[in-house]
């Protein structure tokens, strides 16, 4: 789970402003006098107690563990609070915040409407299992009570001034409060109330718990005046060509003329529905037929309002949204490295505290540096990194400031994995083999035969493709199987003699590749020892757990997955991967949000649609055979909701609603739901799913992709001049702050030090 600080106070990176006094007030610039220290009042002594030196490196470790995770460093730092500080950052304590988040949203699908049923569509539907009442509300009170006491170690920690400043928090405070009010309110009901307002509370217990979310929610709200801007320009291009459309397709005294008057531009309301669902080309051409068939030269004006509205105006918003967010991002990210900075500068100055001698230039001693990093929680390798550097200056026993600040540049790094070195053989035949079974050619083959192996399953799928199961030769097609399985197996053995165990399992590929090849050769001796193939005439299908087809279906789909190995050794191929691993690995602030927008808008959904749309009672049951006489007693229109069997897609429960808005989302036939809804209920209806498609389709899958661009973009310009094996050897540790870290400019020492003077708990003096 991603840690965070327990502020989101940003710095005005903007303007350059880190504090109301400048740097050189405060005596921080060159030349001026050295800076004291104390806690609680104590000045920092040189002969200090050993009490005071353990309080000085423990003080050092939490703030380079705030570095690490950009959190901010305004918390207490005595002993005890130290303690707790670090306890709430730990990974148990922050696993166990996420579960418990995880488990307050995921409530909604059990709670009323329950989502626990098989089939969505009311039709078929069963009656879901409803929980009986305080079930879901003891979770519930467990939850509240957790994120209380959240709340309670994060205010201890930042002491009653600093949460008066944090909006967050005291935002926190009062979502606690109203949802524990309604739980009460709940229980007191006996679950029989119509509106739970806590449900709509609940994602800001998700959001937060990210500081990245914080930021990138508060540069979506930094965007949207600029974004307001084009939609406002937008509506004036869908207006203006409502008011056109009305006046060229007017009703006229022939029926056969009224075809796009009586079917789109009737009203203002349907006239606005038809150009606002053309401009997602949901339902194009299908808008302009009746007109075309009648003169050819009214396709001019739906070609027009595409191309300005489609083809430009969305696509100079994806421009602005990208840009816009783009600089705010940065913006943000620069108070994270800043954070960084301003952690790394206060572990300095404690340490320097711990050691200090009456000399005119700060420093620390290297054996405080190499005990405080030994006590930092972070990953190993980037430990190791740091560990090392230091080691260089313990010749000398001391560093300065220039010297601690450059040590953690190996946190901005890219990590570059070494492999194991290869096995030496004494005998000359095992360093031939050796070299035979290394080489990149033994790659290509393996490939090559895992190509070979889709393209026999191919070609089988293709001619058994109008054969039932039963038909089907299955032995044929497992003989293959076997044959290549046998081949993998192969591969798998010479490689680890060539690379030995270690060389081989540091290469991903090659642990994806063992790992499924060890899962087919299973599945192989299964089949052989169930079925007794050869002997074909015997197909017990009936008698075991897995049909033959079945047991082969699954190997066929591991060898297809297996495939992917060739992901590695194409560079292009391996960029884009890689770029999709990190999308999904770090940006998931980004996911959240949406998550919390899916949450906030299935809600509403199921208080205004709940139940509003149910099947005739004579289309409860049917099949083809039968349609013929559902049509005749209902009838449906054409591209309908009905006509089109929609009814899974509803506002009935949680889980259907949230798949309803995924395909509003994708803007695929949307129309057809925002029809129906505005028949069933009212044309009200209509704004609740244009709010969702600007707020899904044309704002957050244009900011996606505006962060698929740069991270791309990022990965693209680190490994433009590496080769497929450099790239595979280099992980690239991409994160919103290192996709911008050649454009943010490094704050200078009076910054941080003005920052430092300004710390609540810190007391600092010249």
């Amino acid at each position: 789970m991603e840690t965070e600080g327990l502020l989101t106070g940003t710095v005005n990176t903007a303007s350059g402003d880190y504090g109301s006094r400048s740097g050189s007030e405060y005596g921080g610039g060159p030349g001026s006098r050295r800076m004291s220290y104390s806690v609680s009042g104590q000045s920092c002594r040189v002969e200090g107690a050993t009490d005071d030196e353990d309080l000085y490196i423990q003080q050092a470790v939490v703030f380079i563990e705030d570095a690490i995770q950009y959190r901010s460093i305004n918390h207490r730092v005595d002993a005890s609070s130290l303690r707790l500080y670090r306890w709430y950052y730990s990974r148990i304590c922050q696993w166990g915040l996420g579960l418990t988040i995880a488990v307050v949203l995921l409530l909604a699908f059990v709670e009323r409407p329950s989502s626990l049923s098989i089939s969505s569509d009311p039709r078929y539907r069963s009656q879901p299992w409803e929980p009986p009442c305080g079930f879901t509300e003891s979770f519930e009170l467990v939850c509240l009570i957790v994120f209380t006491l959240d709340l309670a170690v994060k205010s201890y920690l930042i002491g009653w001034d600093e949460f008066r400043k944090s909006k967050w928090l005291i935002g926190y405070t009062v979502v606690i409060t109203v949802s524990v009010i309604d739980w009460v309110l709940s229980v007191s009901m006996v679950c029989d109330e119509k509106l739970r307002v806590r449900r709509l509370l609940r994602p800001f217990f998700l959001l937060q718990n990210s500081s990245l979310m914080k930021k990138t929610l508060k540069c979506i709200k930094r965007t949207l005046p600029e974004i307001a801007s084009v939609i406002l320009l937008l509506a004036l291009h869908l207006c203006l060509f409502t008011m056109i459309g009305m006046l060229l397709f007017a009703k006229t005294e022939d029926p056969k003329k009224n075809g796009e008057w009586e079917l789109h531009f009737r009203d203002l309301p349907a006239s606005l529905t038809s150009l606002l669902v053309l401009l997602t080309t949901a339902n194009n051409p299908d808008v302009m037929i009746p007109a075309y068939s009648l003169n050819r030269l009214y396709s001019i004006f739906f070609v027009t309002f595409s191309v300005i509205g489609t083809y430009c105006l969305m696509n100079l918003l994806t421009a602005i949204i990208y840009n816009q967010f783009r600089g705010y991002l940065l913006m943000s990210v620069q108070t994270s490295i800043i954070r960084r900075r301003l952690g790394i500068r206060a572990a300095f100055q404690v340490l320097s505290c711990r050691g200090a001698q009456q000399a005119a230039v700060e420093c620390v001693r290297v054996d405080a540096v190499l005990q405080v990093m030994s006590r930092v929680q972070m990953k190993s390798y980037y430990r190791a990194a740091v560990t090392t550097e230091a080691r260089q200056c313990a010749d000398v026993g001391y560093m300065d400031r220039e010297q601690f600040r450059k040590i953690f540049d190996e946190l901005d790094k890219d990590r570059i994995e070494e492999h194991p070195p290869l096995p030496q053989y004494d005998s000359p035949v095992l360093q031939r083999l050796q070299v035979v079974f290394s080489h990149y050619y033994l790659t290509i083959l393996g490939n090559a035969m895992a190509l070979a192996n889709v393209m026999c399953i191919c070609t089988i799928l293709v001619l058994n493709s109008e054969k039932t199961t039963a038909e089907r030769d299955n032995y044929i097609m497992e003989s293959i199987n076997l044959c290549f399985i046998l081949y993998y197996l192969f591969e798998m053995c010479v490689k680890i003699f060539a690379f030995g165990w270690r060389g081989y399992l540091s290469y991903k590929n090659n642990v994806f590749d063992g790992l499924l090849t060890i899962i087919l050769l299973a599945l192989q001796i299964t089949i052989y020892a169930t079925f007794r193939i050869p002997y074909s005439h015997w197909n017990p299908s009936s008698q075991s757990v897995m049909s033959l087809w079945e047991m082969i279906r699954l190997v066929n789909m591991l060898i297809v997955f297996r495939f992917l190995r060739i992901i590695p050794d194409i560079k292009l191929m391996a960029l884009v991967a890689s770029t999709m691993v990190d999308l999904l690995k770090n940006l998931r602030a980004f996911g959240g949000i949406l998550v919390v927008v899916y949450y906030v808008f299935a809600v509403f959904g199921i208080w205004l649609f709940e139940r509003a749309i149910k099947p005739p009672p004579q289309m409860s049951v049917f099949t083809n055979d039968t349609m013929e006489n559902i049509t005749s007693n209902f009838s449906m229109a054409c591209g309908t909701y009905e006509q089109l069997e929609y009814w899974p897609n509803n506002f009935d429960d949680f889980g259907a609603t949230i798949l309803l808005l995924y395909n509003v989302m994708v803007v695929n036939n949307w129309q057809a739901f925002m029809d129906a809804y505005s028949r069933y209920t009212t044309d009200w209806s209509k704004i609740y799913f244009v709010c969702w498609w600007l707020t899904s389709s044309v704002m957050w899958v244009n900011l996606f992709v505006a962060l698929i661009l740069e991270n791309f973009i990022y990965k693209w310009d680190r490994s433009h001049s590496c080769s497929v094996t450099d790239v595979e050897k280099i992980r690239y540790q991409t994160s919103v702050q290192l996709m911008f870290r050649e454009q943010i400019q490094e704050p200078t020492e009076e910054e941080l030090l003005c920052q430092l003077h300004q710390h609540p708990h810190l007391h600092l003096h010249w």
